[in-house]
């Protein structure tokens, strides 16, 4: 059964991307990546939007190490997504384990970062394993990391996570309702501005797109059949990876 009976309302994301005009293919110079410093936030509230934040020691071990490893915005972006993965969940009465959603949503990005990034596998997949050596560092037992692990390496593919665990559900929805809109009008206005406020966007779209770019120069063979493969046919002059249909038309069969 799914956690989630939340599906996104991707055609509303459509409709937006093709108002906005966005949908134009172009190269994006200059633009600024994660792994760049900046400034870092205050304190953690206890609680953001009536969701509250958790003061485990594990929680509070999770953020620092995300604060120091992160630059704000994307800081920031790690926070909206626990605090709107809640909020999704709560709406729907889903029970899951607070602190678990908490860390996998502070670490869930670590894989974007050049520190933790391999040469062969795509950043969800990076992420997760640095996130794991962290976690095993502090003790943590095997079954809570597996949670862990499986939230940061599926949170791109809402349609597995829906289907697992409610924290692993969680981390999808809440990055996804961040990086995409999905499910953006089933968060009340004042709702949304108390969450911005303590989390403020900052330039998220450009670093974020910056970052995905120079992932997709550095190992685009990492993202074959990954979703943002798309984005380097796009937007990369050349970019050396076929498409679904290339690589199915040229598999060695007779037929």
């Amino acid at each position: 059964m799914p956690s989630f009976n939340i599906e996104p309302d991707r055609q509303a994301v459509d409709r937006r991307t093709l108002l906005r005009g966005s949908m134009a293919a172009a190269a994006v110079p200059a633009l600024p990546v994660a792994g760049e410093t900046g400034k870092r936030p205050a304190g953690l509230p206890p609680v953001v939007a009536g969701i509250p934040i958790p003061q485990t020691k594990l929680a509070r071990d999770s953020a620092a190490f995300a604060r120091e490893a992160f630059p704000e915005v994307f800081f920031n972006h790690c926070m909206r997504t626990y605090v709107f993965g809640c909020l999704l969940a709560d709406r729907q009465g889903v029970r899951y384990d607070r602190e678990l959603a908490f860390v996998a949503s502070a670490l869930h990005d670590l894989g974007m970062l050049q520190k933790y990034a391999t040469p062969a596998q795509p950043f969800e997949v990076d992420g997760a394993d640095a996130a794991q050596r962290f976690l095993t560092g502090k003790g943590v037992s095997a079954s809570r990391i597996d949670v862990v692990w499986d939230a940061i390496a599926l949170h791109t593919n809402g349609g597995v996570a829906r289907r697992k665990r409610p924290e692993i559900a969680l981390v999808s929805a809440g990055s996804g309702l961040d990086f995409a809109g999905f499910n953006y009008e089933l968060i009340p206005p004042s709702t949304m501005r108390d969450v911005l406020s303590h989390f403020p966007r900052s330039g998220f779209k450009q670093m974020a797109l910056g970052d995905l770019l120079r992932h997709l120069n550095e190992k685009p063979a990492a993202y074959v059949l990954h979703p943002f493969s798309e984005v380097g046919r796009r937007r990369i002059p050349n970019f050396p990876i076929p498409a679904p249909d290339d690589i199915l038309m040229n598999a060695p069969f007779a037929e």
